[in-house]
């Protein structure tokens, strides 16, 4: 499977300066007096531009994303993310150590719901909704590419994947393991949503997402792409 370019120059989504949830970017200025240096700022996608898998988080973590400017890279929520993307075959190995450490993802690419780092790592539901402006420019752009699955890591990224498409939240009910065929909102074909628990050190330590459960969510994303191509 060839290993695609990372999305940066031509993905139209301009995040990283953005300073509208007033309390997220006080306390980026805080962090970033603190560590200064962190990225501290709005993370932006990571991944293959034209994948046909976009995995969405919830938001960068403190001493993870924040610090590192790539989702899921350098804390424990991106240990299982990118093992399970190395088994199945979307990344070129098995860890996410910084940006500088030569990982490339295929046919896969991955983004948060919230792209700025929240106090105590719970954003406010209007943060989550300011933010949905972004997300909705980059679902958009990954169907008009072509994109073929969507994988919410949550039910706070399951929801905020269904308002960017302007679906009823009660039609699309979160749970592990569930999948929804997506109204067709694109020219290219249909768009399935797949939805897991959210890879944090909580879930995997309290067992409440085990990597057996999380593989086998994968399993079938990689059947349901292979039958598409």
């Amino acid at each position: 499977m060839p290993v695609h370019s990372t999305i940066k120059a031509d993905y139209p989504i301009e995040s990283a300066d953005c300073r509208r949830c007033e309390r997220l970017a006080t306390f980026l200025d805080a962090v970033k007096t603190r560590y200064p240096d962190y990225h501290a700022r709005p993370v932006s996608a990571f991944g293959d531009s034209h994948a046909k898998l976009l995995i969405v988080g919830l938001a960068p973590g403190m001493h993870g994303a924040n610090r590192t400017g790539r989702p899921f890279t350098g804390d424990f929520a991106g240990v299982l993310l990118y093992q399970t993307l190395y088994k199945f075959g979307f990344a070129n190995h098995d860890e996410s150590i910084s940006q500088q450490d030569n990982l490339q993802l295929s046919n896969c690419s991955i983004t948060n719901a919230v792209k700025c780092l929240p106090p105590q790592n719970k954003p406010n539901p209007e943060e989550i909704r300011q933010c949905n402006h972004y997300l909705k420019m980059e679902v958009n752009a990954f169907m008009d590419r072509g994109g073929e699955v969507l994988l919410a890591l949550g039910a706070i990224a399951h929801r905020a994947v269904l308002r960017s498409l302007d679906l009823r939240l009660k039609d699309y009910p979160f749970a592990h393991g569930a999948e929804y065929l997506l109204p067709n909102h694109s020219a290219m074909g249909p768009v399935k949503l797949y939805d897991s628990y959210h890879c944090s050190r909580y879930n995997t330590q309290t067992k409440r997402l085990t990597a057996a459960m999380f593989e086998e969510v994968f399993a079938r994303i990689s059947v349901e792409l292979s039958a598409a191509d």
